[in-house]
């Protein structure tokens, strides 16, 4: 305490954490990542604001707000900035690595254990019960995210039209994403009222305090946050290499059309239009994964998200489930389980290290960001695009997880899946009407609603089975 107090008088040093007390901080947050980006960023706020002071308020929300304007998982993006601002290069690699490690860890063994026994009565009987809890977590994401964006009619008109456009014509996500941000951008200079930001708040704000970082900035040591030209084209001639260059070896390698090359190509571009988090592209992911690629059905991502709901990390680490099926189901001439292996790493790699050149690349423009109304605009408008689109996958999963048949209803080519009404499986609309009820009404977490609904979902297909 006495170092914050004693930097923020400016009259001593403010001690930064050494290299390796950061690395024990940041391997505890990555252990202890559970809940998402709300979670994760609430615990990132309590460990480096509240307790250590390593960074103060407003810088902190600054960075937060800058990652939420990247694709990719935000909280993940933060933690390398903040370590990078601790210790340049090498901090941001430790910061951003330990996020993603432990999950990474723990998703590959449920995934071997998923795709090994997945036809084992009780463990079919688990996931019965997961997927329908599923249906309620992003049932209450998309109340908490549209409470957050849907402030206005022009937001709400923003939020339907992307519903529509993903759910009955189909368009693709990428282009949602698109135009939504286009809207926002014009909307700025016509309407700005209506396309003002709702802000992001990771804490209650406290008193004011110069935390280590801010001191350090205070006293010019932070060189390596001044934006410089060739900088950038380092870190781009680093990181692009080395985040495509495993893409285009399975590429030389494999083939076009293996499904290496289709992983590393399909999960590279997830990278780059990931805008809204886990949530609002799992429905891209989804369709494509099941209906284009043939990798898995669709029970089964309902079945890799409740998984990945369960594991520290992001919760984007539900396409490693997907990889590692994809490469298990069409291993070559490979041992499945290490072909699945070899696909979740690929997966992980191409979803994960574009975040490091983000951050590296751009975090010394950080600055300019500061006060943006045509940026802010796009970003409100594309959060409430992300709205219909999260809302279009809490469909999805209605659709087939409480139904056994689903039907196409196609004019011109297009059109939406509708259930085939007969079909409908009671146990699992029950099992998912009590998780709503527990996680939206009683406010039950999301863990606890996850392993009391398998429970019930292995006890009520044994009863009636």
């Amino acid at each position: 305490m006495s170092t914050i107090s004693t930097a923020a008088s400016g009259s001593s040093e403010a001690a930064r954490p050494s290299f390796g007390e950061a690395l024990k901080v940041w391997a505890r947050i990555g252990l202890l990542s559970f809940g998402g980006p709300a979670g994760q960023i609430a615990l990132m706020h309590r460990m480096l604001v509240d307790e250590r002071r390593w960074i103060g308020e407003q810088r902190f929300l600054h960075a937060l707000n800058y990652c939420m304007l990247l694709p990719g998982p935000e909280a993940q993006q933060l933690a390398i900035y903040i370590g990078w601002l601790l210790h340049r290069t090498a901090g941001g690699l430790v910061a951003g690595i330990l996020f993603v490690l432990p999950g990474a860890f723990v998703m590959l063994g449920l995934s071997i254990l998923y795709a090994c026994f997945r036809q084992v009565p009780v463990v079919d009987a688990i996931f019965f019960g997961v997927k329908a809890a599923v249906l309620a977590v992003v049932i209450e994401a998309v109340i908490r995210i549209g409470r957050r964006a849907l402030k206005n009619r022009a937001m709400i008109a923003i939020a339907a039209a992307a519903f529509v456009g993903i759910y009955a014509l189909r368009i693709p996500f990428p282009i949602i994403v698109l135009a939504a941000g286009i809207i926002g951008w014009i909307g700025s200079r016509h309407a700005p009222a209506s396309f003002t930001g709702a802000g992001h708040k990771a804490g209650a704000a406290g008193p004011a305090f110069v935390g280590v970082v801010d001191a350090m900035f205070e006293r010019g040591e932070l060189t390596h946050a001044e934006p410089s030209w060739s900088r950038a084209v380092r870190v781009l001639a680093i990181w692009l290499p080395l985040w495509l260059g495993p893409v285009v070896l399975v590429w030389a390698f494999t083939g076009s059309a293996s499904v290496w090359t289709q992983i590393g190509g399909f999960f590279s571009t997830m990278a780059v239009i990931t805008f809204g988090g886990a949530y609002a592209v799992l429905a891209y992911v989804a369709q494509a994964a099941v209906d284009t690629f043939g990798w898995l059905g669709p029970g089964e991502m309902a079945d890799g998200l409740g998984l990945a709901e369960t594991t520290p990390g992001p919760l984007i680490m539900v396409l490693q489930f997907v990889g590692f099926l994809a490469a298990f189901r069409d291993p070559g001439g490979l041992n499945p389980i290490v072909a699945g292996g070899l696909g979740a790493l690929l997966t992980t790699w191409v979803t994960f290290a574009p975040c490091f050149m983000w951050i590296f690349l751009g975090a010394p423009y950080v600055e300019t960001l500061r006060g943006n109304r045509a940026v802010s605009a796009a970003l409100s408008a594309i959060t409430a695009a992300v709205v219909g689109v999260i809302l279009n996958l809490a469909l999805w999963f209605a659709l087939h997880v409480m139904f056994r048949a689903v039907v196409t209803v196609e004019v011109l080519g297009v059109g939406p899946d509708l259930p085939v009404l007969s079909s409908l499986d009671w146990r699992a609309a029950c099992l998912a009407g009590a998780s709503m009820v527990a996680m939206l009404h009683f406010r039950v977490g999301m863990i606890p609603t996850l392993i009391g609904s398998a429970a019930a979902g292995a006890a009520l297909l044994w009863l009636t089975a």
